[in-house]
């Protein structure tokens, strides 16, 4: 380990870190640079033990001891600064006291994933990166095997995902698909009922489904406008919904991810 105090914000050491807050520009460099931002000595700490590597770590000095312990055995640069400073790296305030930048991994194949799982939970056009790391705190909470999601869903390490997630993108295997509809011979090769989560006429309450259940279950959930797209409704199995009441339409992807994971726990 090396600590490094900062003493210039044009360091290229440090260009990892610069203007964080501007989502189109880490949409197209941090798969560029086959990095991710790992934000919080808890992330850091969940990252390291999915055995990710990082890149550097950047810290405030009151941070610094807490760091020290997570990657003192490792030979990877710590940049140390005051906090005004990082903000203004940054575009941020490091309320939560370390960013890390962190070698993305290589994401299992889908077949692999799925081989061993009986509960997985695929997210299909989200957006939206604090919903995806909702999602995955919620099956990960609740014990899905692994989330699978397709080409058009937003980055799962992506920083907001990430730290929404509590760093359980870190924990629960998962990987990319191509479109559901595509991608069916891969779930039935494995075995899996792929289950539609959407407002259909012919849906079924999810209590229903939920007193037999496939042994192995695939629940597909859409984007948070439109929902599922037809041709994903009609490539699934099943079509399944959720009952609500009041007037409401439907729950926030995240929750109905909950819900759904819960009936078939």
């Amino acid at each position: 380990m090396q600590v490094i105090a900062i003493d210039s914000l044009d360091d290229p050491r440090l260009h990892d870190y610069v203007g964080l807050t501007d989502v189109a520009l880490r949409r197209r460099t941090e798969p560029e640079r086959g990095l991710y931002i790992a934000e919080s000595q808890t992330v850091l700490a969940r990252a390291l033990r999915a055995g990710h590597e990082p890149r550097s770590v950047l810290v405030a000095p009151r941070w610094l001891p807490e760091v020290e312990e997570l990657v003192a055995d490792r030979d990877v640069p710590v940049f140390v600064g005051e906090e005004p400073v990082l903000e203004r790296l940054t575009g941020f305030h490091l309320h939560r006291g370390a960013l890390a930048a962190m070698q993305r991994p290589v994401l299992p194949d889908a077949s692999a994933l799925l081989a061993s799982a009986r509960r997985v939970v695929v997210l299909d056009g989200l957006v939206d990166h604090t919903n995806v790391g909702a999602a995955f705190r919620s099956v990960a909470g609740i014990g899905a095997d692994a989330v699978l999601v397709t080409g058009t869903c937003a980055d799962p390490l992506y920083r907001r995902s990430v730290r929404v997630s509590m760093g359980t993108v870190l924990q629960v295997p998962w990987t990319r698909i191509d479109a559901l509809e595509t991608a069916m011979p891969v779930f039935r090769e494995a075995g899996f009922e792929v289950v539609a989560m959407a407002l259909a006429d012919d849906a079924v309450d999810l209590a229903e489904y939920a007193l037999a259940p496939a042994d192995r279950v695939a629940l597909v959930f859409g984007s948070e406008g439109p929902g599922l797209s037809r041709r994903a409704i009609a490539a699934a199995d099943r079509v399944v919904r959720i009952p609500m009441h009041h007037g409401v339409d439907s729950l926030n992807v995240a929750a109905s991810a909950a819900v759904a994971m819960w009936a078939l726990r």
